[in-house]
């Protein structure tokens, strides 16, 4: 009985992780210019070969509170919302069988800021992962810490840059100075020999 009891315990572990062998990934927090048309990204990869009938799911929850509501629903083909905030704004940006669930919102405004939930199901998982996007709707994206820190980087190597090529360009004329005046020099030591060595000169 023990070993029934071991056996039939590995047996739900083994059922469990194959149902839960869906995995999903989102960018976590998405910040994005009042008016555009964001690409919400939503991809996911799976142990059990993707079908024709996954399915993928976008909900909204708002940043103020309230109920959630439907954005997008994908199963076997695109069914976009018939009513609602998103109505005619959400477009089908995916590819289900390469494991991309992506969404675009068209014309985002700040009303739409708030968490965006992505579910995707593929049989026979039949929960389905949850990946999630809250997104910040601003009239001026800001300087991430990446670009601040790109900027710095360009605007430091362009100084340097800059230092070199004077460097180089003083440099150089220097030397075409010394050597303009060592031929001036030469020039003239020539004239005065040969001043000096002509008889027809009185010096």
């Amino acid at each position: 009985m023990p070993a029934l009891s071991s056996f039939g315990v590995a047996v739900r572990i083994a059922l469990v992780a194959a149902v839960s062998s869906m995995e999903v990934y989102t960018s976590k927090e998405l910040q994005v210019r009042n008016g555009t048309d964001p690409r919400l990204k939503c991809t996911f990869s799976s142990y059990v070969a993707l079908g024709d009938d996954v399915s993928v799911s976008w909900t909204f929850r708002p940043l103020s509170g309230g109920s959630d509501e439907s954005v997008f629903y994908y199963y076997r083909e695109p069914y976009p919302p018939k009513k609602g905030r998103f109505l005619n704004r959400a477009v089908w940006d995916g590819n289900a069988k390469r494991g991309d669930g992506s969404i675009i919102i068209m014309n985002i405004q700040q009303t739409d800021n708030g968490t965006y939930l992505c579910q995707v199901k593929n049989p026979p998982d039949a929960h389905g992962e949850m990946g999630e996007i809250t997104v910040s709707v601003v009239d001026q994206v800001k300087f991430s810490e990446i670009m601040l820190l790109a900027l710095v980087i360009g605007v430091g190597s362009a100084v340097i840059i800059l230092i070199v090529i004077a460097v180089v360009f003083f440099r150089y004329y220097r030397k075409q100075k010394t050597h303009s005046t060592a031929v001036a020099v030469m020039e003239c030591s020539e004239k005065l020999n040969e001043k000096l060595h002509d008889p027809s000169v009185n010096v």
